[in-house]
This record gives C-alpha cells, sequence and structure tokens, in this order.
C-alpha cells in the first residue's frame, strides 16, 4: 500500500497526534508509547500518515485542533439517521412500484398523482428519523398530509398503507406494529413552514411520482435545513444504474431490473464535506463525486425533465443549441437527475417550468447540496441563489440551471440573449 505523507506538523500535546490534512487538523487520542507504529486514517479515499507530535504546542492551537475535528464530525449522526430513513423508504417503495394498481393513486389538486407509497415513504421516514435522532427536536417540510385519507371513502387506502408500512417495520428489530392512527399523524408530521430558524427535514417521499407510476426513474429526497441553510442531503433512486446512464434508462420499464447487481444508487452529501455515491443498499457512499470543468460544449450533455409539463423543453432545446450542443438530451425523472450530475453523467441541467407553476423546496433540497459539492453550480436563470430556506416554497426567476462553473457562466450568457415564450 503506497502512503501520501501529507503536510504536518509536529507538536507536543499530551499524547496527541496531530495532522494537517488540505488545511483541516485531525486530532488522534492516541497514546505517545506507541510511535515507533505511527497509525493511518483513510480520510475519503486518501491514507494520510499520522505524525506524532514532539514539542510544546499552546492553547490556541489546541482550540483549533478540536474545533477542525469537531467540523469534521459535523451531521455525521444526522447523515446515518438520514441513509437508514431513505433505505427504510425506499425497500417500501421498490415493493409497492411493481404492485400498483389503479385504485391506489389519487390526483391532487394541481393533478399531480400520489400513491400510497408516497403516504407510505413519508410515514416510514418521519418514524425512522425520530427514531434514529430521539433528542433532536423534530420537524419536517414534506409533501404528503393525511387530510385525504382520513375522509370515509379513503378508508381502503389508509388500510393498504398502514399494512405496507408494518411490513417494512416488522423487518425491523424491535420495531413496533404501528395503528392506522399512528401512520396518519406520522405522514403529518411534515406540515412544517420551514424557515430561517432551526432544524427543518425537508423530503419529498417520492420525488417523480408521474414517473414511479410509469415504472420510471423517482427519488426518495431528504435533505436538513440548519438556520436557512442547506447542510445535508440524501437521495436514494433505487432504479439508477450504477454506471453512467444512457438515453433507455430514463424510459418506463426501468423498475423491472430493481434488485439486480449494478441497479440503485444512494448519493450523500453534507455541506463543506464533499458529495459520496454508493449502492443503494450496503454500506454508505464512499466513493467521491468531484466534477470536472470543461470549455468544449460541444460534446457536453444536458438533461431535463421527462414530462414535457415539467420543463418547457423548446427554450431548453434553444439554449443548448446556442452553446453548441450537439447531443440530444437526456430525459430523466426526478431529482435523480441531480445525483447523474453530480457523478458527470452530463455536465447540464436545465429546468424552465411553464408560466404559472411555483416551486416547492422538496423538489431540489437534498439534490442542491449534493451537486454544490460534487463542484456544481446551481441558481436560478438569473444567477441568484436557490433560496430554500424561507418557506416551503421556491421562488425563482424564470427557471433553474445547474452545471459545472464554466458551463454554468455559458448558460446565462445564453439565457440573457433568448427570451423564454
Amino acid at each position: 500500500m503506497s502512503v501520501t505523507v501529507l503536510a504536518a506538523n509536529r507538536v507536543a500535546l499530551r499524547g496527541l497526534c496531530l495532522t494537517v490534512y488540505k488545511g483541516l487538523n485531525h486530532v488522534c487520542h492516541s497514546s505517545l508509547q506507541s510511535k515507533r507504529s505511527p497509525c493511518l486514517r483513510l480520510h475519503q479515499g486518501v491514507y494520510e500518515r499520522k505524525v506524532w507530535i514532539t514539542s510544546a504546542i499552546g492553547s490556541p492551537q489546541i482550540a483549533q485542533a478540536r474545533a477542525a475535528e469537531d467540523m469534521s464530525n459535523t451531521y455525521q449522526h444526522e447523515l446515518q439517521a438520514a441513509c437508514a430513513a431513505v433505505r427504510l423508504a425506499a425497500r417500501l417503495c421498490t415493493k409497492v412500484q411493481l404492485q400498483l394498481k389503479a385504485g391506489e393513486k389519487q390526483d391532487k389538486s394541481d393533478d399531480s398523482p400520489v400513491t400510497i407509497a408516497d403516504y407510505g415513504s413519508q410515514a416510514l421516514v418521519a418514524y425512522s428519523l425520530q427514531s434514529s435522532l430521539p433528542s433532536m427536536q423534530f420537524s419536517m417540510v414534506a409533501e404528503e398530509d393525511s387530510a385525504d385519507l382520513r375522509s370515509q371513502d379513503s378508508q381502503a387506502m389508509a388500510d393498504r398503507i398502514t399494512d405496507e408500512v408494518n411490513s417494512i417495520l416488522r423487518q425491523e428489530d424491535g420495531a413496533p406494529q404501528l395503528s392506522k392512527q399512528a401512520v396518519l399523524d406520522l405522514i403529518d408530521q411534515g406540515a412544517s413552514q420551514g424557515g430561517p430558524q432551526g432544524r427543518h427535514w425537508v423530503l419529498d417521499p417520492i420525488d417523480g411520482t408521474r414517473g414511479f407510476v410509469g415504472l420510471r426513474q423517482y427519488a426518495i429526497c431528504l435533505g436538513l435545513l440548519d438556520q436557512g441553510q442547506v447542510v445535508l442531503g440524501v437521495l436514494g433512486c433505487p432504479n439508477l444504474p450504477q454506471q453512467p446512464i444512457q438515453e433507455e434508462d430514463g424510459a418506463a420499464g426501468v423498475a423491472e431490473r430493481v434488485g439486480t447487481e449494478g441497479i440503485g444508487c444512494l448519493f450523500t452529501a453534507i455541506k463543506g464535506q464533499g458529495a459520496f455515491v454508493g449502492p443503494l443498499n450496503g454500506r454508505p457512499p464512499s466513493s467521491r463525486l468531484q466534477l470536472q470543468d470543461r470549455s468544449d460544449f460541444s460534446q457536453a450533455r444536458f438533461m431535463e425533465s421527462y414530462e414535457s409539463k415539467h420543463s418547457d423543453q423548446s427554450f431548453t432545446s434553444k439554449l443548448a443549441k446556442e452553446l453548441g450542443v450537439t447531443a440530444p438530451p437526456l430525459r430523466l425523472d426526478s431529482q435523480a437527475k441531480y445525483g447523474a450530475l453530480a457523478r458527470g453523467d452530463a455536465a447540464i441541467l436545465l429546468r424552465f417550468p411553464h408560466k404559472g407553476y411555483r416551486e416547492k423546496i422538496w423538489d431540489h433540497a437534498a439534490g442542491v447540496v449534493i451537486v454544490q459539492e460534487a463542484g456544481a453550480v446551481i441558481t436560478d436563470a438569473s444567477g441568484a441563489p436557490l433560496e430554500l430556506g424561507q418557506s416551503r416554497w421556491l421562488d425563482i426567476d424564470r427557471g433553474i440551471v445547474t452545471a459545472t462553473p464554466k458551463v454554468h457562466a455559458a448558460i446565462l450568457k445564453a439565457i440573457s440573449k433568448n427570451s423564454q415564450d
């Protein structure tokens, strides 16, 4: 094994070793007596040799080192809880997607569908987060509520949701079986208004419900707001291949591949600590995502929504032509597009909703931090950052542009030259 010896400071600190890794101090509580064999630590895929402390250090350096170590651990417990919650919900969704019957979905007032899996996923995430983080005050901004399920006409659907939730919980050691009332109450815990104060989970239990119903791509999307900033994001994409996507990966029928080798991805990010990807089921994601910027746009791929009703595809086509992009667009449902862009499957993601549509924060929160930590820039069409910490709504200028930095700057120039019809 080759070991990269990174820049390190030798200082004495009561038997501690201190390593400076790319500007980040790491403190290891180890005994100086074992200094004959310096320990190794795997830090995001890079081995570092810890250097034992041999001279004096004052309290300011101690405080700095400890603060840096605390920073590296920030939100780790929340990330573990979020991954567990998303994986739990994904088990329900993958089971239901191939079994969905006509009577197990409803149409909401905005003509968007909602299924038993949307409700069940939201209940499981709310349950799992509170079980994993019992001391954290719970606040969640989520898409669904149980109002329709409480009507007499919807009792059969409410019963089915409860059955599906309990079928997943039966596989968890020590998990209780929940009453129908308890499941409905869990769904309603997504009623928080969010905002710039405190911590709020942001959940889309199934982003891309039309894709879910059509046996296409979808994602379970969970983010964490802290004082108005998205600090953590997890995307569970059960039908997304672990290799770069092709055009056919957005089409109907991909759900039939679920559970096979190489299918199913989990994307994670903590603000300031990078973005990672791994299999949906298994160990925590460990493959670091780092996008490469480009100056030649001709071979760049761009992604957009599968459904034309979700984005003005004629306008995005005009922008692509302005940039000199010749490859056809990759069309995909849901925030799975954010994950695909973060790993480099495409260089551009464009979303330009039709006039009158108002964005919601759960449609973007988890994906935003993942693409940013991978090295992309995301703004609205004017170049303004997305304000996800104001309320349940996300108000933008015309559309949302996500791309690597040079490409993003070129897209904004193209937008200024072309007016959306």
